[in-house]
């Protein structure tokens, strides 16, 4: 499963919510047309039955899963990658265990050079963020749009822009040099199928 070149990256938002639930919600943002599935649980129940329930839908519709932060789970259940933060190990280690197939990413926060690090050790995308007030991670720095623009001048992996992202914010990351949108609250929130739709409309226009 390859890594799309634009377009929504949904990531779930399972806090509190049951498995049929998040299922459902996912399963909407798919329908709508998200292009890429992250796996984000930081008080998982049951990460390998979640994760694998996820995984069987992403085939069905053909979009790429990533596990957040945990590359012994995406091993586990065959995920297509991980996402990886600051302190999650590098690339060279994630990329051992999952072979070269796998779909790495990392965060980059507001440093378009420790992007460009990242493309030379491997990364398959990187991701900057936050550009708007974030529901999910309110206390992260902010990102700036220049560092789209550095970045877009000196990467040739997707550019990723996450944090508050709404349909009537969101061109103006694309226009900076954002390549996919991720986003949590923004689809999960709202009716996710028609929310997808939404932020897709903005590739388009």
């Amino acid at each position: 499963m390859k890594f799309p070149a634009q377009g929504l990256y949904a990531i779930t938002q399972p806090e509190g919510k049951s498995i049929p639930t998040v299922l459902a919600e996912v399963e909407a943002a798919l329908r709508g047309g998200a292009g890429v599935l992250q796996y984000r649980d930081k008080n998982p129940l049951d990460a390998v039955d979640l994760s694998s329930r996820l995984l069987q839908l992403c085939r069905q519709y053909q979009v790429p899963l990533l596990i957040n932060d945990n590359v012994e789970l995406a091993l586990v259940i065959g995920a297509d990658g991980v996402h990886l933060g600051k302190d999650d190990g590098d690339i060279q280690q994630a990329r051992l265990r999952l072979g070269s197939q796998a779909i790495i990413g990392t965060s980059c926060y507001n440093d378009p050079a420790k992007a460009v690090h990242m493309q030379t050790g491997g990364a398959d995308y990187v991701a900057f963020g936050r550009f708007f007030t974030s529901g999910t991670k309110p206390l992260a720095a902010p990102a700036q749009l220049e560092t789209l623009r550095q970045a877009k001048a000196n990467l040739h992996i997707p550019i990723v822009a996450i944090g508050g992202i709404l349909p009537d914010n969101g061109g103006q990351l694309l226009a900076a040099g954002a390549d996919l949108l991720a986003v949590i609250g923004g689809l999960f929130d709202a009716e996710p199928e028609t929310a997808a739709q939404a932020y897709l409309s903005l590739f388009k226009s």
